[in-house]
Formats: structure tokens, sequence, C-alpha cells
């Protein structure tokens, strides 16, 4: 797909960081959009149109914003969507606006993203929307409750507006990486919030005590390469290098962990139905077909 322009909603780290420079190493053209646009100099730099732009924003200044990429550069053919941030909390941990700010952020970010997207795809009756999942959108873990429900909720909403827009010439793509070595568990960092009241004690040995030491042990020793992963993606979405003559898949998954935790899922699902399959079954009409 010739003439490429990436809309990059958080670029300032992680993945949309690198997704950018890899589209900008290939010639296309990045509007990379942050909070913070100081974050991203080094994008600017390398030749990327830089934003300043909350995800949670009204539509109003959205739309501005979209507006601003389409002026300058006549089109849109990628939206992806990586901003977010994992809340630290067990279910019970976590207040009433904190488990707001998540889903304003990770869900209808999203959300918001992806309806400003299609207006402009639609009309041309091209695009590609990728919205980042994880492999917590295929199981939960303890001490992230609403981070998985985010997940799971996101990647159910790119399923759907796959089916809405395909024929449209518009494919939606949930991209579920394991764990990347990119900041995003670092301490003190904007993507790893910790509940305010943690309830320490009362959790003291549970898979909640469990898991939050396991992140501190892990941040920065996370298996996956995110400059690898970006390149995979953009190869992925634009249907070149290791993609070449494939369809844009529905899920990207990337990672071995998450791999492992999608065959874990299947495999756990696979047992559950066939042990209570007879009962499912069991709830029909009489009047309906066996």
């Amino acid at each position: 797909m010739a003439g490429n322009v990436w809309f990059i909603a958080g670029a300032s780290n992680g993945f949309g960081r690198a997704i950018g420079f890899e589209a900008l190493k290939r010639g296309d053209k990045v509007v990379a959009t942050s909070r913070n646009p100081a974050k991203m100099e080094d994008l600017k730099a390398a030749g990327a149109l830089v934003l300043a732009l909350d995800v949670t924003s009204d539509d109003a200044t959205i739309r501005a914003v979209f507006q601003k990429a389409v002026d300058t550069y006549g089109k849109i053919t990628h939206c992806i969507n990586a901003a977010g941030y994992v809340l630290e909390a067990a279910a019970e941990e976590a207040s009433a606006q904190e488990v707001f700010n998540q889903f304003n952020t990770n869900v209808l970010g999203v959300m918001s993203m992806t309806r400003h997207a299609l207006h402009h795809m639609r009309p041309r009756r091209q695009g590609v929307i990728a919205n980042f999942g994880s492999l917590a959108s295929w199981q939960g873990v303890p001490a992230a409750s609403y981070y998985c429900s985010t997940k799971f909720a996101v990647t159910g909403f790119t399923e759907t507006v796959h089916n809405e827009v395909s024929g449209l010439g518009i494919s939606a793509v949930i991209i579920e990486p394991g764990h990347f070595r990119t900041g995003f568990l670092n301490e003190g960092g904007a993507n790893r919030i910790k509940a305010a009241n943690p309830l320490t004690e009362e959790y003291k040995g549970t898979p909640v005590d469990v898991v939050k030491s396991q992140l501190d042990g892990l941040d920065n020793k996370q298996p996956g390469d995110v400059v690898k992963g970006a390149k995979v993606i953009v190869d992925v979405l634009t249907q070149t290098g290791v993609a070449e003559g494939k369809k844009i898949p529905n899920r990207l998954i990337l990672g071995r962990d998450a791999l492992d935790a999608v065959q874990d899922k299947i495999k756990s699902t696979e047992a559950n139905i066939k042990e209570w399959e007879h009962v499912i079954l069991s709830t029909d009409h009489d009047d309906v077909k066996k």
C-alpha cells in the first residue's frame, strides 16, 4: 500500500513510539500524538508530525487533531491506538475513580479514536485500525482485574468493528503482545499506576501478592523485543515483509508468552466444553432440533 499515513495515539513510548520510527524508516508519513509532545522530540526530528492529544478528550478536540493530520497529509491510512496503562490493583483495592480512569483511557479512548478514524477512512473505502490488546485479553491476571477487563473489552469491540467495516475495505485488528521490554512496568512511570489504598496485609501470600512481586521482577527483563515487534506490526498492517501475500488477521499475537496464554485458554475452554456439553445443550426448547 503506497503512500501510507500513520496516525498513532500513545506515540511517546512503547509500541506507539517504535511503530512510528519503523514507519518513518520505510518512508511513510507519521502523525505522532501523545498527552506530552515534549516526549516525542526524537520522532519530530525523524520527520513525524507531532501533535498533543489525550485520548480521553471530547469529540471536538479529537476531531480537530484528526483534521490537522488530514489537512497536512491528505488522508489517514493507518490508525494505531497504543495509549493505555495498567492499574495495579485487585478488584477490592481500587476506588471507583481509579476504575473509571482505567476504562476511560484503555476502552473509551480506544473507542473514540476508532470512531474518528472511521469517519476519514470510510469515504475512501480503505484503511487499517489497530487497537492494542494484550495476553491479558485471554486470561485474568490477579492484581490486574481492571486492566484485564479493559483488554477483553477492546478485543470484543475491535472484532465487532471489523465485522461492521470489512465490507467497506477497512480492517480492524487487535494486537495482542505478551510482555515486551518497553518500560511499561517501570516504577513511577505513567504506564503502571498502583491503587492509592492497597490491601497489602489482607492479600499477603495470595495470588495478588505473588503477581505484584512478579511484576517487579519482570520490569526491564521482559522477553519481547519492541523493535522486532514493531517491524512485524508494520509488515502485517501493510501486507509486506513477513506478511507478503497474506490477509491482515483480525488478531495479531506477539511473543511466546502471549502464544502460551492463548493456547492455555483454548485447552481449558475445550476441556470445559467437553465436561459440560450435555448441560449446555440441555437448556434449549424441546422443539429445537437436536
